[in-house]
């Protein structure tokens, strides 16, 4: 297991220029390309999303009130830990903008199984499976695979395959499941 802090994470122009993000975990595949991403990013008002070819995204809300996600054929809410899975080479746009959100983004390769995101409550559990990736919305503990682990507001855990997880005490964690 890897635990990583705020400390460990850097901060980047997103590709379309109009804001920054937060990368807190990137995989590469041997060309270079994301074969997946985890980041944070706060949406200020209404604009475009940066456009990743190949690449499915899944956005969760993780502070702020939202908005609605919109471009030619789809129109997505984005509601606080709701997670909203769309294609990264579809031109979306944020819309509807009444206050700042900030989101997590799980970006991965189109070949690659779609990711499970949910939000974990305090006692609820996730079953072994694929790798893990445990992202601490709050100050609080983590159980992963028997062992508990304090963790700061916006740590992440990252979790060998196979290994199950289970919240008990941060006031949520939003679990990230990998079929690598």
């Amino acid at each position: 297991m890897r635990h990583l802090t705020t400390s460990d994470y850097r901060k980047m122009p997103w590709a379309n220029g109009l804001g920054v993000t937060t990368e807190i975990l990137r995989v590469a595949k041997p060309d270079g390309g994301v074969l997946w991403r985890l980041s944070m990013a706060a949406v200020v008002e209404d604009g475009a999303f940066s456009l990743f070819p190949g690449i499915e995204r899944n956005l969760t809300v993780i502070a702020g009130p939202g908005f609605d996600l919109v471009g030619p054929g789809l129109k997505l809410r984005a509601d606080p830990l709701v997670p909203a899975a769309f294609p990264g080479d579809v031109a979306i746009s944020a819309v509807g903008v009444s206050a700042p959100s900030n989101d997590f983004n799980v970006m991965t390769e189109r070949s690659l199984p779609r990711p499970e995101v949910r939000v974990l409550r305090q006692s609820e559990a996730l079953a072994p499976g694929g790798t893990l990736c445990l992202f601490a919305l709050d100050a609080g503990k983590v159980e992963v695979a028997g062992t508990v682990v304090t963790v700061a507001r916006h740590d992440l855990l990252v979790c060998d395959a196979g290994v199950g997880a289970r919240n008990t005490g941060a006031a949520a964690v939003l679990a990230t499941r990998l079929i690598l």
